[in-house]
């Protein structure tokens, strides 16, 4: 039940039973979604409760060190390099990528997202201050991280499962790079289909977290619009950034499975 307290809250964790009703769910919906992949063949069940415990103990974390990053520049700025590589590692990892070829992340995500934070910085459109910049930034280095996997992936998949159209390629006097464009360009491009979606339908099918956020924090339905207009704009931007450069470093055998 929200309380007079609490009703400016998304969730409600007062009381000496908050935090105690909050992990049971959250375990619970995660114990959940472990079996249904387990039952229906889609995963182990290892990697939800793995992933929820991993979130659990970061957001416990970063809960506490927050406060003291806000406060400083340059904390700020550690913060979101530390965003950028585990970001940038973590889509390494999902592609495949061992050795220092788990590295070349770092481009599409970092080249995605950092110039545009500064750039909403540099016009006014953000408050020059650390509380905007970790947030904002956030949200674009993840969605940058997102599309990067995914172009990854799908563009690393066709190159093996249509090797014989890329080799057709070669044949004809294609240089290694444009008969690799041939079969993954279009693999690459499904990656941008969700944050097209999420931007042609937001309002209609989702209230984003940044909208919803901004009107609990006390600004007015106006305010609240326009800094989730400019997030979602910039995702887009971010990953129209990111995926091109990781189809680049793909079809350049940057990025490649051993």
């Amino acid at each position: 039940m929200i309380t007079a307290e609490s009703s400016n809250a998304l969730i409600d964790v007062s009381g000496p039973d908050g935090f105690v009703r909050l992990v049971v769910v959250v375990l619970v919906m995660a114990a959940l979604a472990a079996w249904l992949r387990r039952a229906t063949g889609l995963g182990d069940g290892r990697a939800e409760l793995t992933a929820t415990v991993r979130a659990t103990v970061q957001l416990g974390v970063v809960g506490l060190l927050i406060a003291g990053v806000l406060a400083s520049w340059w904390l700020t700025a550690a913060f979101v390099t530390v965003m950028v590589v585990v970001a940038a590692l973590t889509s390494g990892g999902r592609m495949g990528l061992r050795g220092a070829a788990r590295v070349w992340p770092l481009l599409p995500v970092a080249i995605g997202a950092v110039p545009l934070t500064a750039g909403l910085l540099f016009v006014g459109l953000l408050p020059l201050e650390p509380v905007s910049v970790i947030p904002t930034g956030g949200i674009l280095i993840g969605n940058a991280m997102t599309a990067t996997t995914l172009a990854g992936r799908r563009a690393l998949d066709a190159l093996t499962e249509r090797r014989g159209e890329f080799e057709a390629g070669l044949s004809i006097g294609l240089l290694p790079r444009d008969a690799a464009l041939l079969v993954t360009r279009e693999a690459a491009r499904l990656s941008l289909i969700p944050g097209l979606d999420q931007t042609r339908t937001v309002g209609l099918v989702t209230l984003p977290g940044a909208f919803v956020g901004t009107l609990l924090g006390g600004a007015s339905p106006l305010e609240a619009a326009a800094l989730q207009l400019v997030v979602l704009a910039g995702i887009l931007l971010a990953q129209s950034v990111a995926v091109p450069l990781t189809l680049e470093l793909v079809v350049r055998g940057r990025m490649s499975r051993a």
